[in-house]
């Protein structure tokens, strides 16, 4: 028989048996950071994921469950007062949003820069920023089977409307891929797509695959169902029906890629996934691997050696290593440019050539995809060697630039041009790109009358 499912959050937690035996604190803890960054889990990752044994250290532990220093010191002792005077919901809330807004919730200029539009109307739940490729956001897939704790996408579940992207028009995207010849990619992504019934996600992307568009190449759907709840593909009710959508968009010539995100290889170890992925690959479907490098999770070379070796023997395809974004809890995971590179360097010698699919550590800052190439002695400056894998302006990709050498710098806005350059070659066409992700500009007063 399969497991029932069963969702934890904030509310129920403490009635996961295994939690039932943390100490007072680190429960405590969970509830203060859990009122600020979204928190939730499932029996699966409880139950088959999390060695207990080894908790509070244990990295699916961290990658699932609010740690107390994912929040800064000031910010926690805020939200842990409050709490501890027994305030009103409403005080906790407001709380809670004005620490939000200090986390930068929308980085790299997903609001301002990434929204298209049709007929001078914004699709909100859709964002072009790379020629080839557009994101669509389907608003019954905007949550996940759980939450990462590193997710950039973390505004999307906390009930602030304004930092939601969702559409439910697949006829709009229809029209914007119409109009847009160029865009061969459509990428559903959320949240989580495959945490929607089959049925649901055919009703957006059957239309698709009716309009015969001759642009279209590509569906890709970024998804963690295989790491969190891989019975989504062998026994869930509508299993079957899912594999037969697939086998649908492939039998009409599109190619079908699941973006599977793995953070730590004991996802990759349990058998129901293994099924789960010789299942998705049965309908011709690729899937290729990401994850960000994270601090506490996944941040030694023979980590990432591991997954890659399973990943290419389960059939996957490595695909990126990312540097973790800079927003919400980004400090907790942060790993400098330098011990990224040497960290993805270490694990990249250890693997063979089939596995050195794999790009990283790559930054996705407002201009597009940094790729840290590497620490290099040009002209005798000590220097970081960068390309764009994706770029505003696809002129800029595989372009070599250089960064003068921080040893601390851990984003693309920690760099400075190097030989005296002033700017980067991209920012006189994207003014003040290096430096744009410093902060948020989100209104607070605005939002917090908007709270769902």
């Amino acid at each position: 028989m399969p497991p029932k499912y069963k969702s934890y959050n904030l509310k129920n937690f403490e009635q996961i048996p295994q939690v039932q035996k943390l100490s007072e604190e680190i429960r405590f803890s969970i509830k203060v950071v859990g009122n600020v960054l979204p928190f939730k889990v499932n029996n699966y990752v409880v139950e088959e994921l999390i060695n207990w044994n080894n908790v509070p250290d244990d990295p699916m532990f961290h990658l699932t469950f609010p740690q107390k220093t994912m929040l800064q010191p000031h910010h926690f002792d805020k939200m842990a007062n409050v709490l501890k005077r027994g305030s009103l919901k409403e005080e906790i809330r407001n709380t809670a949003n004005e620490i939000r807004m200090q986390l930068n919730p929308h980085p790299a200029g997903q609001q301002e820069g990434n929204i298209p539009e049709l007929a001078c109307e914004k699709l909100e739940g859709m964002q072009h920023k790379y020629q080839e490729t557009t994101l669509f956001f389907p608003s019954q897939g905007q949550t996940c089977h759980a939450y990462c704790s590193f997710c950039f996408r973390w505004p999307q579940f906390v009930g602030i409307d304004e930092l939601k992207f969702a559409m439910k028009e697949s006829e709009l995207l229809v029209d914007y891929l119409k109009e847009h010849p160029e865009i061969t990619d459509v990428l559903f992504t959320g949240g989580d797509p495959l945490i929607m019934k089959s049925k649901v996600l055919a009703s957006y992307i059957e239309p698709l695959l009716e309009a015969d568009l001759p642009n279209l190449r590509n569906i890709r759907i970024g998804t963690k169902a295989l790491g969190y709840w891989p019975y989504k593909f062998v026994t869930d009710k509508d299993s079957g029906e899912l594999l037969e959508l697939f086998n649908k968009i492939t039998d009409t010539g599109l190619h079908l890629a699941l973006m599977g995100h793995y953070s730590h290889p004991v996802e990759l170890q349990t058998d129901i996934n293994k099924e789960a992925v010789r299942r998705v690959r049965s309908t011709g479907a690729q899937i290729r691997t990401q994850s960000p490098l994270l601090r506490h999770i996944n941040d030694t070379s023979d980590t990432w050696a591991e997954m890659w070796r399973e990943q290419v023997k389960q059939g996957m395809i490595p695909y990126y290593m990312f540097v973790v974004r800079d927003t919400g809890a980004r400090h907790h995971f942060d790993i400098t440019l330098h011990e990224a590179w040497d960290i993805f360097r270490g694990a990249y010698n250890q693997v063979s050539g089939i596995a050195r699919t794999v790009r990283g550590p790559s930054m996705s800052a407002g201009p597009g995809k940094v790729h840290v190439l590497g620490v290099s002695e040009v002209a005798g400056e000590k220097v970081y060697t960068l390309q764009f894998l994706q770029g505003r302006n696809p002129e800029w990709v595989g372009r070599p630039f250089f960064a003068k050498y921080n040893k601390d710098a851990v984003w693309l806005d920690d760099l400075e041009p190097a030989f005296g350059e002033d700017v980067f070659f991209f920012e006189k066409e994207y003014p003040g790109a290096a430096k744009s992700n410093n902060s948020s500009t989100v209104d607070l007063e605005s939002l917090l009358s908007n709270v769902s």
